[in-house]
């Protein structure tokens, strides 16, 4: 038996659980901050273990691999391993499928990255400048029209990045938020990165990395703002699609590879600069623009809620996957089956700015089956029988059929399955959003 460990306890590790236990000879032992009912019972089916406590504390995460003598470890959320976490397992001789601290800086300090590959001459970043003034700040922004991206350089949980003609009305809202990051450091970090607004459309792309090479994954759209239409606040994600194949509908397979270049060259970047390898899932947040693909940001692990899409269509084994990665040699490219997904998320009422926390869910569990859709629990816990709400997003409902509008009917009846204090975005996956995205690129001559 493989004795492997997962740190975290969301809808996203849920998945990266429900795949690995696809392996018969995987025995789950799962660290985590809330008692997830998929994980815990996946971890107790496997013969394993979950067990509750501070998943940011290195120590407390080793103490507990050493316990259960893991072999291999997959810390998943970002916070977890800008805390190290990774680097306390490797330090006790426990092999990692995850970056370490350092490698992870791809994701937790956006001026390094930026630099990074600014240094190695890397294709995709947009016109961007990293300040601790706000005088040179403010000055940057009117360089640039007033229409940018005002980002803190650490990690705000996917809600820290203001846009001009979003979230900010004009360059005065978009010096006076500059401002207030550089006062308040909300990341931890003193200093922030300003960049040329792009217009285009996002797509995310993940892959497996073992240090020398990345190995892509299908194309992801998400949908970060709230209600339906592309409005209100920025949120963790409320739901993601993927189309049959590798590419969106929107895309082109240039786009592909002109993302999975920027990613192998900045394994490459990373590796020169410090004499480590990224080992790893990077995730590049990409944008298809009239100049080509640009790099909005990168993610040092699966993305949330993206990882449903392509972890409930891999069809190698995610156990092996992982062990080839920390040996540093992955053998053979990692398939997935060609169909299409619809992930929507259930958030709790008044989510994301006053979530109603603590709320039972009903479910109608023949009219669940019925749906056919996958279910990934995340941000609830279970007491007695009960599942409740907890502050952000409750459940994940996808769908995986031969086509984006049917895989979008099958997530959609399946939220109706589930009652509570919950809602959901209606049009994540429907044709109507589907076109819009092919007509916005026409629009800009891609």
């Amino acid at each position: 038996m493989a004795r492997f460990l997962l740190v975290g306890n969301g809808a996203r590790e849920h998945a990266i659980a429900e795949a690995v236990c696809k392996n018969p000879n995987a025995k789950l032992f799962a660290f985590v901050s809330a008692n997830n009912p998929g994980i815990v019972g996946l971890a107790e089916k496997s013969g394993g273990q979950a067990q509750m406590g501070d998943i940011h504390s290195p120590s407390e995460v080793a103490s507990f691999a050493k316990k259960h003598s893991v072999e291999l470890a997959f810390p998943s959320p970002d916070a977890v391993l800008a805390a190290g976490v990774s680097d306390a397992l490797l330090e006790e001789g426990i092999k990692c499928a995850a970056p370490t601290k350092e490698a992870a800086r791809l994701e937790w300090d956006k001026a390094y990255c930026r630099q990074l590959l600014k240094d190695y001459k890397i294709p995709g970043s947009p016109k961007f400048g990293i300040f601790e003034d706000e005088k040179e700040a403010h000055s940057f922004i009117d360089s640039l029209g007033g229409q940018v991206a005002v980002k803190p350089a650490g990690l705000t949980g996917g809600k820290g990045v203001k846009v001009t003609g979003f979230q900010l009305k004009d360059s005065n809202e978009a010096k006076e938020y500059a401002s207030e990051l550089l006062r308040s450091k909300p990341s931890g970090l003193s200093s922030i990165v300003v960049e040329e607004k792009l217009d285009g459309e996002e797509f995310s792309l993940q892959a497996f990395s073992d240090g020398s090479r990345v190995y892509g994954m299908p194309m992801v759209q998400d949908h970060k703002r709230a209600y339906e239409g592309d409005v209100g606040p920025n949120t963790g994600g409320m739901g993601s699609y993927s189309d049959a194949g590798a590419l969106l509908p929107f895309a082109k397979k240039a786009h592909y590879e002109q993302a999975i270049e920027i990613m192998q060259k900045t394994i490459e970047a990373f590796r020169k600069k410090t004499g480590e390898r990224y080992v790893g899932v990077l995730y590049g947040g990409f944008m298809i623009t009239a100049k080509g693909v640009r790099l909005i940001e990168f993610n040092s692990r699966f993305g949330d809620p993206e990882a449903m899409n392509v972890l409930s269509v891999l069809q190698s084994d995610l156990l092996s996957i992982f062990q080839q990665m920390a040996d540093g040699k992955i053998r053979n490219a990692p398939e997935f089956e060609s169909k299409a997904t619809v992930c929507k998320y259930l958030v709790p009422e008044g989510y994301p700015g006053k979530p109603t926390a603590n709320q039972p869910l009903s479910f109608d569990h023949a009219r669940l089956k019925k749906s056919g859709a996958k279910v990934f629990f995340a941000s609830v816990h279970e007491k007695e029988g009960v599942v409740y709400t907890q502050s952000s997003r409750s459940i994940a409902l996808v769908g995986v059929a031969d086509s984006i509008s049917q895989a979008e009917r099958m997530a959609e009846e399946a939220c109706l399955a589930i009652s509570g204090k919950v809602w959901h975005r209606k049009d994540i996956g429907t044709p109507a959003l589907v076109q819009k995205r092919i007509a916005h690129l026409r629009q800009l001559g891609v």
